[in-house]
């Protein structure tokens, strides 16, 4: 790899973590609400580049655009019908949790059902976080670097699976330090600085690669991938494609309404907003975001498609037999520039210390919050908390740097991860709807829902004589009657067993809970701009 490759990627990763501390340095992490919400000083634009980012990672630059190499447009679903899970959260979710004044979901459902609810899902995330989520950012993360830095010719290191521990051992113990010293504040201040940098060299990937596609003019390319590639140019996906049309109304839209409105990951640092209206605007802003996703998680693996499978290879790369997972790394290294590879895996790493750092955070406070001072030591001081979840943290990075390399014989990465999502987003995210629309719902059903839902999901995927009949119908649709029979389960649990007293939401007065003037018209906005997009990419018959 060129000298001057490494020493920008170097210069630009250093230049976040010294901007990260510069900003942060004197932010509070003494307190619980400081280390673990930032103090409650979050602006809009903060927390939408840390939604971004955190979202934003090597899972959707290399699965997403993996997948996309496969099925085309169709899978822009996980990224523009986020905007309407986003629309969601600002007007109905986030004026709720901020009204309470809560640190993570599980104390929530504290408040709203009883503290075995919360232990549960604490429980649940905490598990779900560090066998599922950390170990594939990690993942996914060492790949996709390992073929933009072409790291075995840096290294001189043949065997990839030695390469990958290393890697994800780089990976895991960077992350780590941000997580762990930072707190929430530094995470989400790098998160921001970190998307300007991704979002620019996301860009570029799609500048130059439409270029290779036109012979140097942009949009001679985009015409010419049009005409070349119509089967991929369909926002209707097709029954033997990852995401049918018909899944965008089942597991498709519940999956991002988790993902977007209960997913403590992603969704905590809202609750470290300054303000309601604060928070509204970012998630807002984020939303806007997510339309523009697939000009960077999209359109890149179309390209890889039409250069590397569609029409005569113009490069030396053994691309004749290119899985859809390496695509976004092989597209990268033919188009960008010499120069600005660097620059890029500088982004990149940036994104993966994004969602891990994120993940790790959240864990920790899960933990420290959620099982620690509540069960374990009620009388803890702000001290002791922060430096159990600081050890916390670091056990749960070591156990997801363990199993991360056990990932490396998975078929889709992109697809396993949404699959093993479903195991835990469906039932809390019924837990938590229904709590919220149901005020004489019992402690009870959400205990049952939660057991149910759990087993129901496993066993649908994993147990033959019931993997059989889920095969039948795609597994999105499975999501959904899942859903749709826990809310029953519920419902017919208030029916023979209400609450006495109707469950009260009391304000916290944490934040000023005024909403942003202009919410309620960009999210209308938002969704018009959803319906749009699918309806000039409709193509029936393709």
């Amino acid at each position: 790899m060129p000298t001057l490759t490494l020493l920008s990627f170097v210069f630009f990763t250093g230049l976040v973590g010294y901007l990260s501390w510069r900003l942060t340095r004197e932010a509070s992490r003494l307190s619980s609400e400081g280390y673990f919400l930032a103090g409650r000083t979050l602006t809009g634009g903060y927390i939408a580049g840390s939604l971004m980012l955190t979202n934003l990672s090597t899972e959707q630059l290399v699965g997403l655009n993996g997948a996309a190499f496969t099925d085309g447009l169709s899978v822009m679903a996980w990224e523009v019908v986020a905007a309407v899970a986003l629309v969601v959260m600002a007007l109905f979710f986030l004026p709720r949790y901020l009204k309470s004044g809560i640190a993570t979901i599980p104390e929530y459902l504290e408040q709203r059902y009883d503290a075995t609810t919360r232990a549960i899902t604490s429980f649940i995330f905490i598990i779900a976080y560090a066998a599922i989520l950390l170990p594939i950012i990690l993942y996914t993360g060492a790949t996709g670097l390992a073929g933009i830095l072409n790291l075995s010719e840096l290294t001189g290191i043949d065997s990839q699976s030695t390469l990958l521990w290393i890697t994800v051992i780089f990976i895991g113990v960077l992350g780590s330090v941000y997580a762990i010293f930072g707190g929430l504040r530094t995470v989400a201040v790098s998160d921001t600085i970190n998307g300007f940098g991704l979002l620019a060299g996301g860009l570029l990937i799609t500048w130059f690669g439409l270029s290779a596609v036109g012979d140097g003019n942009v949009w001679s390319g985009l015409r010419e991938l049009r005409l070349q590639q119509p089967q991929h140019f369909n926002s209707l996906g097709g029954d033997g494609q990852s995401v049918p049309f018909s899944t965008l109304f089942s597991g498709v839209l519940l999956l991002n309404l988790f993902y977007w409105c209960t997913n403590q990951q992603i969704i905590q640092r809202t609750f470290g907003a300054s303000s309601l209206a604060e928070g509204q605007r970012g998630v807002l802003m984020a939303g806007g975001l997510k339309i523009l996703g697939p000009l960077i998680l999209v359109l890149p693996g179309i390209i890889a498609f039409h250069l590397f499978v569609g029409s005569v290879p113009t490069s030396d790369l053994a691309v004749a037999t290119l899985a859809p997972d390496h695509a976004y790394g092989a597209l990268v290294r033919h188009v960008l520039p010499t120069p600005l590879v660097g620059f890029f895996a500088a982004a990149l790493v940036g994104a993966i210390l994004s969602s891990f750092n994120s993940a790790l955070n959240s864990t920790a406070t899960l933990f420290s919050l959620g099982v620690y001072q509540p069960m374990l030591r009620p009388q803890a001081s702000d001290a002791d908390v922060i430096r159990v979840g600081k050890i916390f943290a670091a056990a749960i990075a070591i156990i997801a740097m363990l199993l991360a390399p056990a990932l490396m014989n998975q078929g889709s990465i992109f697809g396993y991860l949404q699959k093993m999502n479903g195991l835990y987003f469906i039932p809390i995210f019924a837990v938590v709807l229904v709590g919220m629309i149901s005020k004489y719902m019992p402690a009870m059903a959400a205990k049952w829902a939660l057991l149910v839902g759990f087993v129901s999901i496993a066993g649908g995927y994993f147990f033959p004589p019931f993997a059989h009949y889920v095969n039948r119908i795609h597994e999105f649709h499975f999501l959904g009657v899942v859903f749709a029979a826990l809310v029953a389960i519920m419902f017919a649990i208030r029916i023979y067993r209400p609450t006495a007293i109707a469950w009260q939401q009391q304000d916290s007065n944490a934040v000023d809970l005024q909403p942003w003037r202009h919410a309620r018209w960009v999210g209308g906005l938002l969704l018009v701009l959803v319906i749009s997009i699918y309806a000039a990419f409709a193509n029936p018959s393709s």
